[in-house]
């Protein structure tokens, strides 16, 4: 999607200034830099950040990184299929999760090097001409009018003004753009701090990741690609940041797991504190906050990295509609009303995890481990922790989405959409979201869409740039009884997943969004009905240009 903006007239420096180089923050410059919005992005370090952090990359963020074109890159720095295991003291398993799934087009649970993915993200800022990155620039002032922001900044060359359509306030936990908006960030912070210690050339070598729940001291254990082993320690009341600096301090709580410990390499260590918090606000005007400036959470399902991309997708399409002048700006009200509710459930979740693992009293202990091998004997119960059923996934029953034609209960609007390959007349085999495009997408299953929509709903989805999809099975893909439109996709169903898909809901056309999430859904003689009344929603007006690639 390209889009020509306003702002030029208006005589701004940006359409989206985003403060922080972290992976929200980048994510949200890629999405934003495909979709043609002038950015640009704010760091207040000399470089990106390079210490320990996260090391689970989940099917959704991966599924965004392809959306973005940078997954062939990321894949380099990760495990597919990395299981994650909880033990007792004794390394017997308390819980195992390996979901064989990869209902959305990757495996559910992938090793990855933060350092090496943020470093992907930021290359991929280089393919975008209308997106630049700015170090060593920390904004001291932002000033908002009901036309655009004014930031100061303190750079390399001392201190300047940027004017900018919108902010996205990227920069971390502590963040100062949340603090400078008067945005409270309730919650509460774990009693003991964790030391996180990362070793190249990975003395044990064994794949996985390992979480023991020892009363003793809970340590977790974890291959990380290129041949890192991550290591984390709870540390007690007594011990302090400063004794985890001390090599001889480390390499003792590394012993009892690595005998020859004097031999490891450690190329990373930091202290962390868990902290579960929300903002009360994602959104102050034209500044929003994403990831970690929006909410921070424990680090036991590794989630804390894969909902800031879940930030940086939902909100980048938003920004880039409502700066081409295709969308109402109430649009961006529709951000944390579908956000809040699954980060709150994350955090939960991780909290709660947190405080199983944690438990340091013996007799506790010892409970929670019954517990759980009880539970394990269960075939249902030992599914429903082994294929990560648990794990909240992002729905929404109001924002930016129609129900209007939707008959399914419950129904697929507000749910992520599948991603099976699928094939095309120009390629034998593809992932569904590469075959339809990082924009909108209107999928008919069996059926001819542009029969099934009127003139008015024609001109709607080419406004929007919406991209009209038949999906068929894999056998009818050649077949076509009238001249090829090259309005239209037309995509076969060479796994039966669509097929599958589609016999489970009433529904037989379905609206996905740029996020994957389904924005409408209704049977073929509703779809013009429901794509008007999706267009209502988001306060659809006449574009100044909008182009899909």
């Amino acid at each position: 999607m390209s889009i020509a903006n306003e702002q030029s007239a208006a005589g701004r420096d940006a359409d989206v200034v985003v403060i922080g180089a972290g992976p929200s923050g980048m994510m949200t410059a890629n999405l934003l830099g495909l979709y043609g919005v002038r950015v640009i992005v704010l760091e207040a370090g000399p470089a990106i950040i390079d210490y320990p952090r996260g090391v689970g990359m989940d099917d959704e963020t991966l599924r965004t990184f392809q959306g973005v074109g940078l997954a062939d890159e990321v894949l380099q720095h990760t495990v597919p299929n990395q299981p994650l295991v909880f033990v007792d003291r004794k390394g017997r398993d308390l819980a195992r999760i390996a979901p064989p799934s990869a209902e959305f087009g990757w495996p559910r649970r992938n090793g990855f090097v933060q350092p090496l993915a943020d470093q992907v993200l930021l290359g991929g800022l280089a393919r975008f001409p209308s997106v630049s990155v700015q170090l060593s620039s920390t904004v001291t002032a932002l000033q908002q009018d009901a036309g655009s922001v004014t930031l100061t900044i303190d750079g390399p060359d001392g201190a300047r003004t940027l004017s900018a359509g919108y902010v996205v306030g990227a920069d971390g936990g502590s963040s100062q753009t949340r603090k400078s908006l008067g945005i409270g960030f309730a919650g509460t912070t774990a009693t003991s701090n964790w030391l996180v210690v990362d070793i190249r050339n990975d003395p044990l070598g064994r794949p996985g990741s390992y979480v023991a729940a020892d009363s003793r001291r809970p340590h977790v254990s974890i291959s990380i690609p290129h041949g890192i082993r991550r290591f984390e320690f709870m540390l007690t009341a007594k011990e302090t940041a400063a004794d985890a600096e001390r090599e001889e301090f480390i390499r003792a709580l590394i012993t009892p797991l690595v005998p020859a410990s004097a031999a490891v390499d450690i190329i990373r260590r930091r202290v962390y504190v868990h902290h579960s918090r929300i903002a009360e606000s994602f959104r102050s005007g034209r500044v929003l906050l994403v990831g970690d400036a929006a909410h921070v959470m424990p680090v036991w399902q590794g989630q804390g990295y894969n909902s800031g991309i879940r930030d940086a997708l939902n909100l980048s399409w938003k920004l880039a509609m409502v700066i081409a002048g295709t969308a109402d700006e109430r649009v961006l009200d529709s951000y944390e009303l579908e956000r809040r509710d699954h980060v709150k459930a994350m955090v939960q979740l991780s909290r709660w995890v947190g405080q199983v693992i944690s438990i340091r009293n013996p007799v506790g202990a010892a409970a929670r481990d019954l517990f759980f091998h009880a539970i394990s004997l269960i075939p249902r119960a030992k599914q429903y922790i082994v294929q990560m059923r648990f794990k909240p996934m992002p729905t929404m029953d109001a924002g930016a989405l129609t129900h209007t034609g939707s008959r399914s209960v419950p129904s697929p609007v507000g749910r992520l959409f599948p991603q099976p390959r699928v094939s095309t007349r120009a390629l034998p085999s593809q992932r569904l979201d590469d075959a339809v495009g990082p924009w909108f997408s209107l999928i008919a299953w069996n059926n001819d869409p542009l029969a099934l929509l009127d003139a008015d709903a024609l001109a709607l989805a080419e406004q929007l740039g919406i991209r009209v999809v038949a999906a068929r099975p894999a056998s009818q893909l050649a077949w076509s009884d009238g001249p090829v439109d090259d309005r239209v996709v037309v995509v076969g169903d060479i796994e039966g997943k669509l097929q599958r898909w589609f016999e489970g809901h009433h529904e037989s056309v379905v609206l996905v969004r740029p996020d994957r999430i389904v924005g409408g859904a209704s049977d073929g003689y509703a779809a013009s009905a429901m794509l008007r009344d999706f267009a209502k929603v988001i306060g659809a007006t006449a574009p100044r240009e909008v182009t899909v690639r």
